[in-house]
């Protein structure tokens, strides 16, 4: 793992504008064969979790998770680890909204835009969904946040809004705490509740 951390690292630091060497060397090291594109930590945090749950060694399998910090960025990552640059494998989950960043940074990569999994708002979102709003303010109460949710519910501005919508925007009021969630929503997940987007993308791999 700390290899991997190495490698992402590397990464971020080459699309930043620095040397592709250390991140070419940690892709040979690591026998890396795909890269999967995140949109950012959150999206890792439930990669990462059904990992675990699935008893999948992504790093083992030459699997590298890349959160890239926004979809904006998803043609520089693509142009650097697709087939312009390391060769690898590409694939990645995103937003519905972040969409048409994917398929021009993929596009002009040379890689296939069909082996990317799309949302249908964004993964907290399916998640919500996925257990249902009562499992989820379960899970918010057990982790000690009722009082914060609570206060945002009764806010003028989400008076009214669907329960699901309101624990979205609940999840990315405070920093860390879609990381935080993003985890803990996918270890509740039953085998048959992930969502679409996310059991795909493990499909694929």
């Amino acid at each position: 793992m700390a290899d991997m951390w190495a490698f992402r690292d590397a990464v971020s630091g080459w699309a930043a504008g620095g040397p592709g060497g250390p991140a070419s060397d940690l892709a040979v090291h690591l026998g890396l064969r795909t890269a999967v594109l995140l949109e950012g930590p959150s999206d890792l945090a439930a990669v990462e979790a059904l990992a675990a749950r699935r008893g999948r060694d992504l790093a083992a399998e030459g699997v590298c998770v890349v959160p890239m910090g926004g979809a904006m960025s998803v043609g520089r990552y693509a142009g650097l680890l697709g087939p312009p640059g390391l060769g690898l494998r590409l694939t990645g989950l995103c937003d519905v909204g972040e969409q048409r960043f994917y398929d021009r940074g993929l596009e002009r990569a040379g890689a296939s835009r069909q082996d990317i999994y799309v949302c249908a708002a964004d993964l907290e979102d399916e998640l919500i969904r996925a257990l249902g709003t009562a499992r989820v303010e379960e899970i918010v109460e057990e982790e000690g946040d009722l009082r914060a949710w609570q206060t945002l519910q009764r806010q003028p501005a989400h008076q009214g809004s669907p329960r699901h919508q309101q624990l979205r925007r609940f999840l990315g009021t405070k920093k860390g705490r879609k990381i935080r969630y993003g985890h803990l929503l996918t270890e509740a997940l039953a085998p048959g509740e992930v969502p679409a987007p996310l059991d795909e993308l493990f499909a694929s791999l």
